[in-house]
């Protein structure tokens, strides 16, 4: 029923993970990368596929995820960084009963345990019920001192 809600969160966990792993440089982040092409309407308008990740990148920046400094055309969001509510968020342990259960060495558990990693799991095995759990956790209120980061 609300699939604009799914891509929403399929958006914005891409958008904001391309931004983590090039963090702290800015980039370029174009839509077609995020989602990949979408043939332009008759009268030569993005789709409204694309219309929407421009919608979901420029709320992300409106909701202090990301900065950037400005679009190019409809295409793609210019000198786009994490934030650091962004970075923190992505950054930040989440509880995983498995991974308490593994017997990986520390480093890499630390590093599995972020949200990031999970989101980037999710989203490699098309997870999508999964992916929507981690993006709400992601955008939920901050709880100040709440977990802890890589």
């Amino acid at each position: 029923m609300h699939l604009q809600i799914d891509d929403f969160y399929q958006d914005a966990s891409r958008a904001l993970l391309a931004l983590y792993r090039a963090f702290p440089r800015k980039t370029t982040l174009y839509i077609d990368d995020l989602i990949g092409y979408h043939e332009p309407d008759e009268y030569g308008l993005p789709a409204v596929r694309h219309q929407s990740c421009l919608g979901t990148l420029l709320w992300l920046g409106e909701e202090g995820y990301l900065r950037h400094e400005g679009t190019i055309r409809h295409e793609a969001l210019e000198q786009a960084v994490l934030s650091e509510k962004g970075f923190l968020r992505l950054s930040g342990r989440i509880a995983d009963a498995a991974l308490t259960d593994s017997h990986l060495p520390p480093s890499v558990l630390r590093v599995h345990a972020t949200l990031a990693w999970q989101l980037q799991e999710s989203l490699a095995s098309g997870d999508s019920e999964r992916l929507i759990q981690l993006a709400r956790r992601l955008f939920a209120p901050s709880q100040s001192g709440a977990g802890d980061t890589v």
